[in-house]
């Protein structure tokens, strides 16, 4: 098969089924590994694709962004394993500040014994939060229908009034040239604020998000300790060249 028909039937079987394993093409192009290997590059390059562990995605939109239960039926078990490692790294009496999604939600369960004071935009956080019996501040502002998350003017004039020993953070992408984003220019600035707040800022996000960029920038990659649950070795090099990566393994 010529390299043109190769890349034609990867870029179909993309546009199929959103993302595809490498050994799904290897199996559909009769080509070696090292060949698919290959063409995902060089697609990538002309960013027809992305790379992801283990085979490739179709690029997202810049501004697509799904909903907080859009969200909620993605990834869940590499979430929740991100939550619980990046909850143990809270200490007993920590001041935490908890960005609005749905991997710094699966953390909450985890803190209930840890008597933290917890400081959240996140709406659907704060029942949780209450349920667990955590001290729990909300921010002002606006509410965003989508993520359930508070921003705007009012949510940073409010978050300014704390300081946090950890932030832990959410991004729709993360990239070794473009750093964190997200799809929101709003959000993204609250994130950026409570990330400067902190003594420590941490990023918690799933594979799918990596080698990804949206819309806003939130920070760049050194600005903040990277939690994922995958990473294959050529990613580790250019991802840890410029950031701390905690991988979190089953």
């Amino acid at each position: 098969m010529l390299t043109e028909e190769r890349h034609r039937l990867i870029l179909d079987l993309l546009v199929q089924k959103g993302v595809v394993k490498l050994q799904e093409l290897v199996d559909a192009t009769g080509a070696s590994e090292s060949t698919i290997r290959r063409d995902l590059t060089q697609l990538e390059k002309e960013k027809k694709l992305r790379r992801i562990h283990g085979g490739a995605a179709l690029l997202q939109q810049k501004r697509e962004e799904l909903s907080v239960s859009e969200k909620s039926l993605k990834y869940m078990e590499e979430k929740r394993q991100i939550a619980a490692y990046a909850a143990r790294l809270v200490q007993q009496g920590n001041c935490v500040y908890l960005d609005a999604g749905t991997t710094t939600f699966e953390m909450i369960p985890h803190l209930a014994e840890k008597d933290v004071v917890v400081v959240t935009n996140g709406v659907m956080h704060v029942e949780r939060l209450l349920e667990y019996g955590i001290t729990t501040y909300v921010i002002g502002g606006m509410v965003k229908p989508k993520t359930k998350a508070l921003i705007g003017r009012g949510a940073i004039e409010s978050l300014r009034q704390y300081r946090f020993d950890q932030c832990f953070i959410g991004a729709n992408g993360v990239h070794d040239e473009h750093g964190y984003t997200t799809p929101d220019p709003e959000e993204a600035l609250v994130k950026y604020t409570a990330m400067q707040l902190a003594q420590q800022a941490y990023v918690l996000a799933d594979h799918s998000k990596l080698n990804e960029s949206a819309f806003a920038k939130i920070a760049d990659l050194d600005e903040a300790v990277l939690i994922t649950d995958e990473l294959d070795e050529e990613w580790q090099e250019r991802y840890k060249a410029k950031t701390t990566v905690e991988v979190v393994t089953r």
